[in-house]
């Protein structure tokens, strides 16, 4: 059975943006870690820091774009999983930390990028 035209629509923009973050030196550490407070789209390291990544696409603005897609109520629910990926893996806790959105707008196949590089702060400690 096909998925909803949307679910698919995510899947390619994450693939797109971790193969994008990945020619820009990134390495790639997990998609779509999920846990009971919500989702990590991408898990990165950038030279010894720890990247998570939040994936945006909007084929167009008609509803506000992909940045101000993401919500207080989101960005609680990231810094929760983060808090929860850290407990589980002590490793990363020893890590900086960043937090990173890459918005994806128009045709897949070519769309504009737009990341934003420490697009807010987080304590994976608390």
């Amino acid at each position: 059975m096909a998925d909803a035209p949307h679910l698919q629509a995510g899947r390619d923009s994450e693939q797109f943006a971790r193969r994008w973050l990945e020619a820009r030196g990134l390495r790639h550490l997990c998609s779509n870690f999920r846990c009971r407070y919500g989702e990590l789209d991408l898990v990165m390291l950038e030279h010894d820091c720890l990247v998570i990544v939040e994936v945006r696409y909007r084929r167009n603005d008609s509803h506000g774009g992909a940045l101000p897609s993401i919500t207080a109520a989101k960005l609680q629910r990231i810094a929760k999983a983060i808090q929860y990926l850290t407990k589980q893996h002590r490793q990363l806790r020893e890590l900086p930390l960043r937090f990173d959105v890459i918005a994806l707008a128009g045709p897949l196949d070519n769309p504009v990028v737009t990341w934003c590089k420490r697009a807010c702060s987080f304590d994976a400690t608390s």
